[in-house]
């Protein structure tokens, strides 16, 4: 939908102690939380969104920058500044695929094979999952998606030995948890993840459909079986404009 001057923006205080800029963002949000934006519905222009608070389009352009940079927005170069949905709340407290949390919230799930194949074990692989130095393993790479919405990049590493017939499955199809508990009897019982924010690189960039520069959530998850072994090391690479991951703490003896 174009703008068409039918909405009652905010308007600026301009002897507050907050700048401009600020009060423009807080204006929109309210706009979008009260819904006079939905979901994907294309933002005034810089040029009318400028006129409509009598400022320049640089406060005007500083405003939807910082709401782009913090997921609340996002731009289509040459279509303009649409209205992000709303981050995706992920509970950090179960050991779930990828595949089971987007089914979990109503969305199609899909993945695009990027990888597939054995390699040698990096350091870092190795020392994982408890293997010698460049022992092979299974790398698989995948893009996952919702609703054909790109949202993270995984790349998945398996013990070779262990799992040598695995990549006979097609995992753009197939759920390699479903695979592992199916076909070889493995169940996964916990998990030891990572979380860091970053900046994503340009292949990021490219295979995430987000315009540079973006912050990325990083996560790199070691999955283990029922009797202890290493099953799955895996470094993911998560939209930071999409994702919000929620941790459950419990106090401990002592206060702080």
């Amino acid at each position: 939908m174009v703008y068409t001057g039918l909405y009652d923006f905010m308007k600026l205080q301009r002897e507050a102690p907050d700048p401009l800029y600020q009060q423009i963002i807080e204006g929109l949000i309210a706009e979008i939380r009260a819904g006079n934006f939905e979901p994907h519905q294309r933002l005034p222009s810089e040029r009318e969104l400028s006129e409509q608070y009598q400022v320049s389009r640089m406060t005007v352009r500083h405003a939807l920058l910082s709401l782009a940079s913090n997921g609340v927005v996002y731009t289509r170069v040459g279509k303009g500044t649409f209205v992000a949905e709303p981050k995706i709340d992920q509970q950090l407290r179960t050991l779930t695929g990828f595949s089971q949390d987007v089914t979990a919230r109503g969305n199609r799930p899909a993945s695009r094979v990027l990888e597939a194949g054995v390699v040698p074990a990096t350091p870092e692989v190795a020392a994982a999952l408890r293997l010698a130095p460049q022992a092979e393993v299974i790398r698989l790479a995948r893009l996952r998606l919702a609703d054909g919405l790109p949202l993270a990049i995984e790349t998945a590493h398996l013990p070779f030995k262990r799992f040598s017939g695995l990549l006979a499955h097609d995992f753009a199809e197939e759920s390699l948890y479903a695979v592992l508990e199916g076909e070889y009897g493995v169940a996964l019982t916990h998990a030891e993840q990572l979380l860091e924010a970053a900046v994503g690189d340009s292949g990021e960039h490219e295979l995430l459909e987000v315009t540079p520069p973006t912050a990325v959530m990083r996560m790199q998850r070691l999955t283990v079986d029922s009797i202890g072994e290493p099953v799955e090391f895996v470094l993911s690479t998560y939209r930071g404009d999409r994702y919000k991951f929620r941790f459950t703490l419990q106090a401990g003896r002592q206060g702080s």
